[in-house]
């Protein structure tokens, strides 16, 4: 079985218009994976590090939603500058980008 340095997952949930909570794929995340993606394999790390798409994580109203196991981080990424910043900071220098936490 393939081991991961790290496993990012992204929420692309989708819900009726109009649901009370919202969903992260009308927020952009299906285009920030899509963005992860291509920038974990630009960087020469796929192998190391997989991006998958991920349903329902329960944080809707707070999304997009990006998890990244084993360590468990929980992000609020709403722009590919974020989703940037997120690979450089915490993927290559191991560093938790504190300002993109989500929040209890």
């Amino acid at each position: 079985m393939p081991s991961y340095e790290h496993h990012i997952f992204v929420c692309i949930n989708k819900r009726p218009a109009g649901h009370p909570k919202g969903c992260c794929a009308d927020k952009g995340s299906e285009a920030l994976r899509d963005f992860m993606k291509s920038e974990i394999e630009r960087l020469g790390l796929k192998g190391k590090v997989r991006v998958n798409a991920a349903g329902c994580l329960d944080q809707c109203h707070r999304g997009p939603t990006v998890v990244i196991y084993s360590q468990g981080v929980w992000y609020q990424v709403k722009t590919t500058e974020e989703a940037a910043e997120i690979i450089n900071r915490h993927i290559l220098n191991g560093e938790i980008v504190e300002h993109l936490l989500m929040k209890d």
